[in-house]
């Protein structure tokens, strides 16, 4: 599903990942994050495609909300666990959205 976001400017954060061999426990640890990260003050949505490479995007109101998301204990009991886990490489981007445009089909 594409996200539904706000009049530009937000911030866009960036998770390009690859997986190891050993996925025990990731869909349902993902999920529990992405879930949790929708009730965060200050997020506006999510995307995220898996082929080779796995792209996720998080949509922010502000710089700010995205250090607090970093900070949150349970996000980052994640990210320990993928770093020993799950993830071979991964590379955080974070953007600012200045301009969006949106075809639907009629």
């Amino acid at each position: 599903m594409i996200a539904h976001t706000p009049k530009p400017p937000y911030y866009a954060v960036i998770f390009s990942s690859l997986l190891t061999d050993n996925d025990q426990g990731y869909r349902e640890t993902n999920k529990l994050i992405n879930e949790l990260a929708q009730q965060f003050d200050g997020f506006l949505g999510m995307e995220d495609a898996r082929s080779n490479v796995g792209v996720s995007v998080s949509y922010w109101r502000d710089l700010e909300s995205i250090k607090k998301w970093k900070k949150n204990i349970d996000h980052q009991k994640a990210q320990q666990q993928g770093q020993r886990l799950w993830y071979s490489h991964y590379k955080v981007r974070i953007a600012k959205v200045e301009r969006d445009y949106e075809f639907i089909k009629p």
